[in-house]
């Protein structure tokens, strides 16, 4: 029992932060990030959604949101958004389902079984959302990489030239701890389901076998006369 909840409360601390990460990630503003050392006056941030420019002097930042989701965007972009919203919204509702199958929260207290399948539930969410936050942000970097790498490589310089920022490693890293959040509930929480269950179908064959006894005991301790002679007494009781 005592490593059971050691492996919920592990699993819960890395959903929580998980969750938190990839949600942060999504709505942050430095997916890419100047890398010109040139540019001394100002850091250029660019997001999913925005981009910002931050004066290095007096901190003052200016920032101006793209077009309308429905403009044309780059692929990158679109999809990148769909697969970071798509994570946000399993991690979240793993953590939800994890916080509901924990044994310290009063939700099904009589039912540990049903409570150990939501556990299994909200590790098959947090895996599945691990998958599209990994890619969204692994192809984001990599992209970013690749078209700065290629610029250089051809000697073109266009002013401002751009490395994935901190927006994008938080990406990776909620995308990491869902994936091991995920795989503690999964595989881990999967054997406590099989012993719960055996020790549930023991106990309920230990109970039947008593009753079962019990009732054996009442018959043999009352035998046909025994019972023929309350009877009359009952009739005569009523005479």
């Amino acid at each position: 029992a005592g490593m059971k909840f050691v492996l919920q409360y592990v699993g819960c601390f890395f959903a929580f932060f998980s969750a938190g990460f990839l949600i942060i990630s999504t709505w942050t503003d430095c997916w890419m990030v100047n890398a010109d050392d040139s540019l001394e006056v100002s850091t250029k941030c660019r997001g999913l959604w925005w981009e910002c420019v931050t004066n290095v002097f007096d901190g003052i930042q200016t920032c101006d949101e793209y077009d309308s989701i429905y403009a044309e965007h780059s692929v990158k972009l679109v999809l990148t958004r769909a697969m970071m919203i798509t994570a946000d919204i399993l991690s979240g509702f793993g953590f939800l389902f994890l916080v509901l199958g924990l044994d310290c929260v009063k939700f099904l207290p009589d039912e540990p079984l049903i409570k150990l399948r939501i556990c299994l539930v909200s590790g098959v969410l947090l895996l599945l959302a691990g998958l599209p936050g990994i890619t969204g942000s692994v192809w984001y970097a990599v992209d970013v990489y690749v078209e700065r790498s290629s610029l250089l490589f051809h000697n073109v310089f266009l002013g401002i030239q751009y490395k994935f920022g901190w927006s994008c490693w938080l990406g990776m890293a909620g995308s990491l701890g869902c994936f091991l959040s995920g795989s503690l509930l999964t595989c881990c929480m999967y054997l406590f389901r099989e012993t719960s269950s055996g020790r549930f179908h023991s106990a309920y064959s230990l109970r039947k076998g008593y009753s079962s006894a019990a009732t054996v005991v009442t018959n043999v301790h009352l035998p046909p006369s025994q019972t023929a002679t309350s009877k009359m007494y009952a009739v005569d009781t009523r005479v």
